[in-house]
């Protein structure tokens, strides 16, 4: 949706699907650079404008890039004679919470989707928004048009969601960082999970929570990809995240790796080792609405403990301030203190189950490539370091050929 030659392609696209028998409800986001642009304006005004008391005006703006983008499609299928009808979220409408800039779907009511379906119309409804009980508009946070696309196809108990992006399909890492990274055809819904909460751009973690939910069908497919490709090409290619472990995934024993650079360290030093210690210093930073990460407790020494947790980047300020004020009057902690220069590495992969070992093997080649491990997170399908940031992009080149995903992906 990058320019309004980009949405004459749109139309064409969604043309062809219409042609070949479909109904389609479509949702696009914003015009490429829209919503920064718009939230650049806010923040000339108001250097302070991402703080509590400027988020629903915020949602107010960031929400128009949708409907400029919904709009301009409608008139482009119009041109290319499919009758077509866009709404913004709050007209379908789109029930959220109101959590400003970060809310979550709550609702859709798809009487009015359905009733143009049934009419011959593509319905378009703007992504990232919608509207909380007050009648308030709000926004669902960064990448929120595949949660709105998903949250759609699952009300509408749609056949598949197809997601267009930027990249081709779900990869064994960033090409950027890894140009041998490999086009996985298939991944579970497990492992695209963990991929999206663990760094991976390519979905937004909701999005993927919501098709595990309700098991919507899942494609991710490349925009860039010539508009007339033939249907049944199209209509397979990219990657499908599958519900269905089968026997070609089971062949590896890791898919992927993922990073995210959006992390930052919270220390609290010398903290009373007691029950209900992790509750007094995480429930004031739940409070504020911060999301908590990777937790480590170390070993109690004379009665004493370190409490280290990792928020994102965004938060770091915020949450350091906040136990500045209440650690040491409430619970008795002697110091609080953060590193804002650390990223996440993980490796997943659900053949991680019925293989041992992997863990140690991850541990010994970054040993090996003199990188000090700071955090450790596991789970049944993945595990997860933090490090040093200096040291992330040698780090995922180490690991990826560690594991042979250099090696060709299986078609």
């Amino acid at each position: 949706m990058g320019s309004t030659e980009r949405i004459r392609n749109v139309a064409k696209r969604v043309a062809k699907w219409v042609r070949a028998g479909h109904q389609l409800v479509v949702v696009p986001s914003a015009m490429s650079g829209e919503t920064n642009r718009l939230l650049g304006l806010a923040k000339e005004l108001a250097p302070d404008a991402h703080s509590a008391e400027h988020r629903r005006e915020l949602d107010q703006i960031a929400a128009t890039g949708e409907q400029v983008s919904s709009g301009l499609l409608a008139i482009a299928l119009q041109a290319e004679g499919v009758q077509a009808i866009s709404y913004a979220g709050w007209q379908v409408t789109i029930k959220t919470d109101d959590s400003y800039t970060k809310a979550r779907i709550q609702s859709i009511d798809d009487a009015r989707v359905r009733k143009d379906l049934a009419a011959g119309k593509v319905v378009i409804i703007t992504g990232f928004q919608g509207v909380d009980d007050e009648g308030n508009i709000t926004t669902l946070g960064r990448g929120g048009s595949d949660t709105s696309a998903v949250a759609v196809a699952a009300a509408m108990k749609a056949d598949e969601c197809l997601i267009y992006t930027d990249v081709d399909g779900v990869y064994t890492t960033d090409p950027r960082v890894v140009p041998e990274a490999k086009r996985l055809a298939t991944i579970s819904f497990e492992e695209m999970l963990e991929m999206a909460s663990l760094g991976s751009k390519v979905l937004q973690i909701r999005s993927v929570e919501f098709a595990g939910k309700y098991r919507v069908p899942l494609r991710v497919l490349s925009s860039f990809t010539p508009w007339d490709i033939p249907l049944a090409e199209e209509a397979v290619s990219g990657t499908l995240i599958s519900f269905e472990e089968d026997e070609k995934m089971e062949q590896a024993v890791v898919s992927g790796i993922a990073f995210s650079r959006d992390e930052a360290k919270i220390t609290v030093t010398g903290v009373p080792d007691k029950p209900g210690i992790a509750y007094q210093i995480l429930g004031p930073v739940a409070d504020a609405n911060i999301d908590v990460d990777v937790i480590v407790q170390n070993v109690s020494h004379e009665g004493r403990t370190d409490f280290s947790f990792t928020v994102t980047r965004g938060d770091y300020n915020k949450t350091l301030e906040l136990l500045k004020n209440t650690v040491g009057p409430s619970v008795g902690g002697l110091d609080v203190s953060g590193d804002p220069k650390i990223v996440k590495v993980s490796i997943v992969g659900i053949g991680m189950r019925s293989h041992v070992g992997v863990a140690s093997k991850m541990f010994r080649v970054l040993s090996e490539e003199g990188i000090n491990i700071q955090m450790i997170t596991t789970s049944e399908i993945k595990t997860s370091v933090v490090i040093d940031e200096k040291y992330m992009e040698l780090a995922v080149r180490a690991l990826h050929k560690a594991f042979d995903l250099d090696a060709p992906a299986a078609a």
